[in-house]
């Protein structure tokens, strides 16, 4: 019901200009909900990084796939061209790769950065694995490595304040884009 100072014509709450501006990000409520999350530790309990490689590489955000490891695009990325690093084996800890595994592991950050560094020009990179739940790992399961380009300025007020990331790029076409720019062997 329209207030004394609110002429009759005007809509009440909704559309009422109050000088913020919106990004609707309805997708990340999937996230926010655990939905899609893994229902145990079992390679069968629903891991998103099991299921990720039985798809074609554009269904999974697959950028590039090697013998023992493979490189993703993050669901719900911090930047845009956020990539997981992910063993094809289900393992929690990375003390739990092979020799073999541990060294393509390593192999796949490196392209993954020279191929961020050519497809986005990022000046920086924020890498690293959160290893148990309690260390921030959302699927703890299986072990996944982040590597996340950076740029200059990056870091303005919708992080800081508004507690919103603006990606500027479909997923599909990020994948794409680096997928075109990964290094080979």
């Amino acid at each position: 019901m329209p207030g004394p100072e609110t002429p009759a014509e005007e809509p009440v709450f909704a559309g009422v200009p109050d000088a913020f501006g919106r990004l609707w990000t309805p997708h990340r409520m999937a996230y926010i909900k655990g939905e899609g999350k893994p229902s145990g530790s079992g390679e069968d309990d629903g891991c998103p990084f099991d299921e990720a490689p039985k798809l074609s590489d554009e269904d999974g955000l697959i950028v590039a796939r090697g013998e023992l490891v493979y490189a993703v695009l993050n669901l719900y990325p911090y930047n845009s061209g956020h990539l997981l690093v992910c063993p094809y084996r289900h393992v929690a800890d990375y003390t739990d790769l092979t020799v073999e595994e541990t060294a393509e592991f390593a192999e796949f950050t490196k392209r993954a950065i020279t191929a961020l560094r050519q497809a986005s020009g990022a000046q920086g990179f924020n890498i690293g694995m959160n290893l148990g739940s309690v260390a921030g790992a959302g699927i703890a399961a299986h072990l996944h490595q982040h590597v996340v380009p950076r740029w200059g300025g990056d870091t303005n007020f919708m992080p800081v304040i508004g507690r919103t990331r603006v990606l500027p790029q479909l997923l599909a076409d990020t994948r794409k884009l680096l997928a075109e720019t990964w290094p080979s062997a």
